[in-house]
Parts: C-alpha cells; structure tokens; sequence
C-alpha cells in the first residue's frame, strides 16, 4: 500500500512540474517495448536499413532508365551515394547540437524555408511534371518544400509552447503569430501546386497544434478549413481531378494509356512479385513501363523484386522509426523535445505511408518520396538531417543520456 502510494505521489509531482504522463521503468515482458534504450538503438537501426536498401533498390530500379538515355547505369546510384553523404554529415551535425539551439534558432530556419519557397516563383523557380516547387542552382536543384517541413518540425512546437502559456490571458490572440507564418508557408507550397507535400506540411501543423493543447473548438474549425482547402484544390484542377477518379473510378482503354498507366503499371510490379519477388534486377516493369520507378513509385519496385517479404520488412522499419520516437516522446521529460518529436514522427511515417498508398492504389497520385528510400536529393538529405535531429534529442531523456555517460 506504501509504495503504490509512493508511486501515486511520484505520477503528482510529474504532472506538476509538466513532464509525461507515460514514465516507466520497469521494462520486462511487454513494456520491454517501451524501453527507451532499445528504441534510441532500434531508431539508428532503422534509418541505416533503410537507407542502405533505398542505395540498392535505387540502383537497381535506374539502371534500365540511365542506359537508355546513354549514360552510365552507376550514375543514379552515385548521386544517390553523394547525397547521403551530405545527409549523414549534416545528421551528425545536428545530432550533437544541444536542444536549447533548435529552441531558439527555430525561427531562423523558418524564415530561410520561407524564402526559399518565395524564390520558386521568381525566374529561378524550375516546373518538374507540373509542380514549380524546385529552384534551379545552376549546378543542381533543390526543393525547398522539404526544408519547409524540417523547418516546421524544429520551429512550431517552441513557439506553440510559448503561447499555449499566454492562453488563458489573451485567448486565441495568443496563436496568432504560429498560425500566420505557418499558414504562409502552407500557402507559398500549396501555389507551387504542390498538393502532395502541402498535405504532409497539414499533417505536421495538426498534429503540432494537437499536442500543444491548441483549443478544441478552434482545432476542430481549423481542420475543417483544412479539408476544404484540399477539396477546392483537387476539384479546381482538372489534372489532379484525373488522378482521382483513375484512382476511385473505372480507366476506360483511353485512360489506360494516359492517367491510369502509372497506377496499373505500379500494380502490374506488385502482383508480379508474389511472396518472394523475383529477384534484386530482375524487374520488368523499371524497362521503361513505369514512370518515376525510382523515385515515387519505387515502392511497386521493392514489391515485385523482393516480394511481400521485403515489401513488409520496409513497412516493418517504418512502424519501428514510429514506434521509438512516440515512445521516447511520451517519456522525455522536455515537452519541446516531445513535441518535436511527434512531428518528425508525422512527417517521416506518415509520408512513407501516403507514398506506400499511392503506389497500391489507396490514395491518387501525389508525387511524394518515400523517405530514405526513394532518389531525391532534397528529400534524402533533409531526411537524415531530421533523424540525426532525432537522436539528438533522444539523447535528453534521462536513461538515454545515464546510459551514454556511463558507457
């Protein structure tokens, strides 16, 4: 009776001093899953995998495409390797930065991601399949889109924090300054015609408003502008509109050859694979049937080379990368360090989810990377930036950094 007393008074003086709810010690049978070193271990664990899988699956799903355009059949996988390179160095960059730097520099990366986003509608901005969401260096091009959600990650929760404390005197006035610049940087993505990454940036922004306590009835409202917007934005154009009804509708032999040939092709990778793939190159889909085989869709790759098998180990590396962070999150005592990591969590989980149901049919074409896996510059080196901010703040709850100072 003492010590569940004791424990009673210990959960108290927790919720007082604003730490989580979810603190526990106590990890055999199956909270052995909750345990925090394990899932700073599993994090690292996941990340290599799948970044390491994506270099393979890349190369093997571009070498059809690079020899028919007369160029080497290594050059996808080079480019890939270069940029994970960059990506791992500024990961470690960011992992041995203190938490107090991503509080107070948030803002700054914000307004960087601001402007880089405003430059695409300048001369320097670069149309890709449609979507005027690049800049064009000269020497190379990047999508600033995916700094904005690194950006968002790192700035939102500090400043939604702060004014969730300022609630009770000024109201909804409180949040006024998060939600203009965030609806300005939705809005700046959302007019490069990018619906795809505008709906991860909704993602992100919802769940950072949820966590920091944003009032229900204004998050409600804001939820409901937020589904209307993609609505207005899908029904008022007549390509995404195409995407959608080859996606929920019956392709006619017309479409067949135009706006469902993407999809079908995806499908074709899949089935073909069965349980256990055909084998590492042995694709025959990526023989110039279907598009952006090692970008977006590479995931219809992975399913007809490696099977169901390899299609759910990849799956399996996402549900770990989610299941650590939420679980450190609901255990480090920071709440900006909590609320972070909720949003990495969104946007790298729940993008590899979107990207996954595109490619099986659930959901229309939205033109969104998987992360670590899928070619991209931008979206690779910005991913492992995210996970190296990761560990990072991993490192502040209390077993993890006990265990690293003891090691």
């Amino acid at each position: 009776m003492a010590s569940t007393d004791s424990r009673s008074r210990a959960r108290n003086m927790r919720r007082a001093a604003g730490e989580p709810a979810l603190v526990i010690n106590d990890y055999t049978g199956w909270r052995s899953l909750l345990n925090p070193l394990w899932c700073y271990h599993g994090f690292r664990m996941a990340v290599v995998g799948l970044t390491v899988f994506g270099l393979i699956m890349v190369f093997s799903s571009s070498t059809v495409t690079m020899t028919s355009q007369g160029k080497s059949p290594f050059v996808q996988l080079i480019s890939q390797g270069g940029f994970c390179v960059i990506g791992l160095m500024l990961g470690f960059a960011a992992m041995m930065m203190p938490v107090r730097f991503w509080r107070t520099t948030g803002m700054g990366f914000v307004v960087a991601a601001l402007i880089m986003q405003a430059l695409t509608f300048t001369p320097l901005g670069l149309d890709v399949y449609g979507n005027k969401g690049w800049l064009n260096l000269g020497f190379t091009t990047i999508q600033p889109a995916e700094f904005m959600k690194f950006a968002m990650c790192v700035w939102l929760p500090a400043s939604l924090h702060a004014c969730s404390r300022l609630y009770r005197k000024e109201g909804i006035k409180a949040y006024r300054f998060p939600m203009l610049v965030y609806g300005l940087g939705l809005l700046l993505v959302i007019g490069g015609k990018d619906l795809g990454t505008a709906m991860i940036l909704i993602f992100i922004g919802g769940v950072a408003f949820l966590v920091a306590g944003f009032p229900g009835k204004w998050m409600a409202a804001g939820a409901g502008i937020a589904v209307a917007l993609v609505i207005v934005l899908a029904v008022t154009s007549p390509n995404r509109m195409r995407r959608i009804l080859a996606t929920y509708g019956d392709c006619s032999a017309a479409d067949a050859q135009t706006v469902c040939y993407q999809s079908m092709h995806a499908k074709y990778a899949i089935a073909s694979g069965g349980l256990l793939g055909l084998g590492i190159g042995n694709s025959r889909e990526k023989w110039n049937y279907l598009p952006a085989a090692h970008n977006d869709f590479i995931f219809a790759i992975i399913g007809e080379e490696t099977g169901f098998v390899g299609s759910a180990i990849v799956i399996l590396f996402f549900v770990i990368l989610g299941w650590c962070m939420i679980a450190i999150a609901l255990q480090v005592p920071d709440r900006y360090v909590s609320m972070t990591l909720m949003c990495v969590t969104i946007w790298l989980v729940g993008q590899a989810l979107v990207n996954i149901g595109v490619v099986v049919g659930v959901f229309p074409v939205l033109g969104v990377p998987m992360p670590f896996v899928s070619a991209g510059g931008s979206s690779m080196i910005m991913c492992l930036s995210a996970a190296g901010l990761v560990v990072g703040l991993m490192r502040s709850q209390p077993q993890i950094k006990q265990a690293r100072q003891t090691a």
